[in-house]
């Protein structure tokens, strides 16, 4: 049955391992179908059927859902990975900003330094 007042993100695994995220106004069920069935022989996974439902969530604002593909489809495979397991923890690790090493100079190009003692 189709729900007119909402949306679903989903994910799913292609037959090479890559995922695909998407959304749809109509049934998960119906929409891993038309992946399968290369409904839309240009779209990613035409090429890397079957594909399987790894995730799914329903939004009752189309805009919610289409912010969380967008979030979604932003994200590394790691998180992705993570995300698909209910690993929150390792999520959110993968999710915190890496610091930036220093810049290491070589000593040529390093400033002079103080000649004394």
């Amino acid at each position: 049955m189709r729900d007119t007042n909402g949306c679903w993100v989903y994910i799913v695994r292609c037959a090479d391992g890559a995922f695909y995220t998407g959304s749809t106004r109509s049934t998960v069920e119906i929409r891993v179908a038309e992946h399968n069935n290369c409904v839309h022989t240009d779209g990613f996974t035409s090429k890397r059927t079957p594909v399987t439902l790894v995730f799914a969530e329903h939004f009752q604002a189309i805009t919610d859902a289409i912010a969380m593909e967008r979030r979604i489809k932003g994200w590394s495979r790691a998180k992705k990975e993570a995300f698909i397991a209910g690993d929150f923890e390792r999520l959110s690790l993968l999710s915190k900003r890496k610091p930036t090493a220093p810049v290491l100079r070589d000593a040529a190009d390093a400033a002079p330094q103080d000649e004394g003692c």
